[in-house]
């Protein structure tokens, strides 16, 4: 396993982040539990969870998954071996995260209160890194889009400066609670304008950006890649398998049995025109060199100079143990070669 700053701090995250947001609906409490003592046996350090999960969203199972956190810290008492990143919702219209039934924002006064619950759950005095799940103004789905939209940059009368959502997590980083600050879902422009006001205003510096980032999407190389590199904001890959598809198992609109997408038709991102071509191209060259897809698509990931730690997330032992197992794959020059002439021609399909 590799060990790689974050940002520019003094913490080293293994490049492997197991994201944990099945845990309390697809997975149990114990298999969240086995998952993670796989995980750390193997050298992962770093885990990723939020106040909105388990996924799909649902007032039912909302924090579940920082709970299951929380009892595998207190039942193995190994949290300060672990670097522990969480989120806070942006602007959203749910109204169950808030006790007073606010739709979430970026106030002053949900950030303090969704970290005191994000504490509470997850049994521990602090998170080391602590992102803004997405932005407090509305932005284009997946925040690296491949195509732009009408209005899709429009600004809400009432947004909350990121000024003022910056003096509140001053706040909370001198109470303790939480180390280090990062980004979700976010723009070159948004990622900037943070950065900026840090080194203006002396508040807290972003130490990192989780944007998807996969074989399909490979939009975040341009504009934030540049931005990742030359300001230290490290990319933290989310859906490097872009929920599965570059596995291969939806070809041809197969819907294998326990699959997220099988169960709750959230893939929308995936399903878009172009796709299918794609990811059969990408498998169809991994096969060709011998590789395992899935293995293929986060090494590729893995290997790029601008990503920090590629998020996995697995519902079986199975899978994890296949994806953890990609850090041995070294991508060959002629598949680096065939990833991107298969890029040349399809593009970026999916948002």
């Amino acid at each position: 396993m590799e060990y790689r700053r974050l940002g520019r701090t003094d913490l080293k995250v293994s490049s492997l982040c197991l994201g944990t947001m099945t845990f309390g609906q697809q997975n149990s409490e114990a298999e969240g539990h086995a998952q993670m003592d796989y995980a750390v046996a193997q050298g992962i350090n770093f885990l990723d969870t939020a106040e909105l999960y388990a996924i799909p969203p649902s007032p039912e199972t909302q924090g579940a998954t920082e709970r299951i956190i929380g009892s595998w810290f207190k039942a193995r008492g190994n949290r300060d071996r672990i670097i522990l990143a969480s989120k806070i919702c942006g602007r959203g219209p749910n109204t169950w995260f808030r006790d007073d039934g606010s739709p979430t924002r970026l106030t002053r006064k949900q950030i303090f209160e969704a970290v005191d619950k994000s504490l509470r759950r997850l049994k521990t005095d602090y998170i080391d890194l602590y992102q803004i799940h997405f932005p407090e103004r509305p932005m284009p789905w997946g925040s690296n889009p491949t195509r732009f939209s009408k209005g899709a940059y429009a600004r809400p009368a009432d947004e909350t400066p990121i000024a003022e959502q910056l003096d509140a997590f001053a706040d909370v980083v001198k109470a303790g609670k939480i180390r280090h600050l990062g980004l979700s879902n976010e723009s070159a422009w948004g990622t900037m304008r943070f950065v900026a006001d840090s080194e203006a205003r002396g508040t807290p510096r972003v130490q990192s950006i989780q944007n998807a980032y996969n074989l399909v999407n490979r939009s975040f190389e341009t504009a934030l890649g540049e931005v990742a590199l030359n300001e230290d904001v490290g990319l933290i890959a989310y859906s490097p398998l872009a929920q599965g598809y570059l596995t291969g198992k939806y070809l041809d609109g197969a819907r294998p049995a326990g699959a997220r997408t099988t169960l709750f038709n959230r893939a929308q991102r995936y399903e878009t025109p172009g796709t299918d071509e794609a990811v059969r191209r990408y498998v169809a060259l991994a096969r060709e060199s011998g590789l395992d897809p899935a293995q293929m698509a986060l090494a590729f990931v893995d290997s790029r100079p601008f990503v920090t730690a590629t998020i996995i997330g697995a519902t079986t032992m199975e899978q994890l143990r296949t994806d953890i197992a990609s850090i041995d794959v070294r991508l060959a020059p002629e598949v680096e070669a065939g990833i991107d002439a298969i890029h040349q021609s399809v593009g970026n399909p999916c948002p």
